[in-house]
């Protein structure tokens, strides 16, 4: 037993935790707690940036590309509610973060202080945050943060990962107690729960059986750091592999048996081997309506004709939108090690199986590229989006991390993106947060400070966090912001284009009576930030900037003028109820 500011217990806490940077904007409610950060200071880096949402993103891309939590620190009210968006993408997203909040002191609970939420329960920012996260924790006496800061962690994770939020009013930061110290709480990577030995033979008999297999991986599987099972047991089997968005990487995607995306913007073998298959491997991913085709079957499933095993570490995805014939509740690199070792047991030897589906996969590659071959390797004005693209595939090393924002940019590069490594490419998928790609960025670069770090972010959505400029220079941080300035929130004026006759309303950026298109100079904004500024308006000059702005290893941003009226062809579908779904462009559904 020692006596100690409550300050000084998580300050403490952090460090035994391993959690090395806090993501943290100061407010009149936790300037105690900094103050005991200080003392660890070199243990535990504070960075601070302009946003606590930005402050979220960056903890939650330092998560994806490192798998180490991060916290977050925000002071009592505004600041914290904040956090809400970035936290919602943290969550759908399976990110660990650590939300730290400040509240109202306990003497004030109730009383209406500066800040306080009190019209159902005192100090009640917990009723705010808990849509959002695993858990919320509000300790209200320092006693009681040994413990809600090993179970926070713990919580965060064990199983699916996900942000935990640590509620604590601000007297405790220096208020003393004694207390005992509490073991470790975070358990990730050490919880490895396998499947039965009859589920392990259920599925290598269904394996074995199947004539037209695949294999679906999301982003448990990067999450368990399974990328070298699924790349040896797909070539072991000789089973294509289709990855949602979080899940690309986990196989070299220039590997043959990877597939791409599936869903409407999806390549077009994907959708078909998922048509056709009769046996989805599914491990770590959720069957939502982008990667589903909205569940219409025949666009990218055909479940239940098609078997269906799904193995997931969260009960509450398996069965969510499909019935399995086999569901697992199992962590996704436990599992396919146990697959592979079953194998080893019945002397399955490696390759050369199921000629006749690998020749009909070939063959609607085949078709898909020759297809797509007339766009690529053009220059043209405005810029066409196959050129970003292509450029960027082209410039790029094999282990640059890439961040991609919500908007129709997003569409592009999950159709012709080609992940090398797991924990390379970060989506915001699940709650498709706008401003996540230009701030998770710099938390991947500090995560992964020699790799190339690239955001690729729409112009609508860096106009939601333009403060990334200030942070990126004032802690050194060299990423490389893409924006694709299409002048438009491209992918819903699509939207109306295709549904309501072409009627844009709301959707344009404009200036003036003759409403012509308008955006800040971006180059200028960066350049007044500190930040290298380019703007590139000739498709001749893209990769030349681009690795120029690489080379320079120091903040900067590319202002890329796009064509907004070239759009990736749909192989899929996506439903917007009640409007009826369009037909793909390239490709028709199929049902047996």
């Amino acid at each position: 037993m020692s006596k100690r500011k409550g300050g000084e217990i998580i300050a403490s806490g952090l460090v035994k935790e391993g959690i090395d940077h806090v993501f943290g904007i100061c407010g009149h409610g936790n300037i105690g707690l900094l103050d005991c950060l200080y003392e660890v200071r070199d243990k535990v880096r504070l960075v601070s940036p302009r946003h606590e949402q930005t402050a979220v993103h960056m903890a939650d891309g330092y998560f994806r590309v490192s798998h180490r939590p991060a916290a977050t620190l925000t002071s009592t009210g505004p600041g914290s509610a904040n956090q809400i968006m970035g936290l919602a993408v943290a969550q759908t997203d399976s990110s660990a973060v650590l939300s730290i909040t400040a509240n109202v002191p306990t003497s004030q609970f109730n009383r209406g202080p500066f800040q306080e939420l009190n019209q159902h329960n005192q100090a009640d920012f917990n009723n705010v945050v808990r849509p959002v996260v695993k858990r919320s924790f509000q300790p209200t006496r320092v006693e009681m943060l040994p413990l809600a800061i090993r179970q926070a962690c713990s919580t965060m994770t064990t199983g699916r990962p996900g942000p935990v939020n640590l509620d604590i009013p601000y007297n405790l930061f220096q208020e003393s107690a004694e207390v005992a110290d509490e073991p470790v709480g975070s358990s990730f990577g050490q919880r490895r729960s396998g499947a039965s030995g009859e589920d392990v033979n259920t599925v290598a008999d269904w394996l074995l059986a199947a004539e037209r297999p695949v294999i679906f991986v999301g982003h448990g599987v990067a999450l368990s750091e399974a990328g070298r099972e699924l790349t040896a047991l797909a070539h072991r089997l000789s089973v294509p592999v289709i990855s949602s968005p979080n899940g690309m990487g986990t196989i070299d995607m220039k590997d043959p048996l990877s597939l791409g995306f599936i869903g409407r913007n999806g390549a077009y073998q994907a959708n078909q081997a998922g048509r056709h298959a009769d046996l989805v491997l599914a491990v770590g991913v959720r069957f939502d309506d982008r990667s589903a085709s909205s569940w219409i079957p025949g666009y990218s499933w055909n479940f239940p004709t098609t078997r269906l095993v799904h193995v997931d570490l969260d009960h509450a995805e398996i069965g969510r939108n499909y019935r399995p014939d086999l569901g697992i509740l199992a962590d996704a690199r436990a599992f396919l090690r146990q697959i592979l070792a079953e194998m080893d047991r019945r002397s399955v030897g490696q390759g050369g199986r199921l000629a006749g589906w690998q020749a009909q996969i070939a063959g609607w590659r085949a078709e898909w590229e020759a297809y797509l071959a007339p766009n690529w390797g053009q220059h043209s004005t405005p810029i066409s989006p196959w050129r970003i693209v292509e450029d960027c595939l082209k410039v790029l090393p094999e282990d640059a991390i890439l961040s991609l924002d919500s908007g129709v940019h997003h569409n592009w590069y999950m159709q012709y993106w080609q992940a090398r490594r797991p924990q390379s490419m970060l989506n915001t998928w699940g709650y498709s947060g706008m401003g996540f790609g230009p701030s998770s960025i710099l938390g991947a670069k500090l995560a992964a400070p020699d790799r190339v770090c690239v955001s690729v972010c729409g112009d609508g959505g860096f106009t939601m966090v333009p403060h990334v400029l200030c942070t990126a220079v004032e802690y050194d941080i060299p990423v490389v912001w893409v924006v694709w300035n299409n002048f438009a929130w491209g992918a819903i004026r699509d939207l109306q284009y295709a549904y309501f006759d072409g009627r844009e309303y709301g959707t344009g950026f404009y200036q003036g009576e003759n409403r012509e298109p308008y955006n800040p100079d971006f180059a200028v904004w960066a350049r007044a930030a500190g930040v290298a500024g380019f703007t590139v308006t000739r498709s001749e000059d893209f990769a030349a900037t681009l690795e120029e702005a690489i080379r320079l290893n120091r903040p900067a941003l590319i202002d890329v003028h796009v064509d907004a009226n070239i759009r990736p062809p749909g192989t899929g579908s996506w439903e917007l109820p009640p409007l009826k779904p369009k037909e793909p462009v390239f490709g028709k559904p199929w049902r047996p």
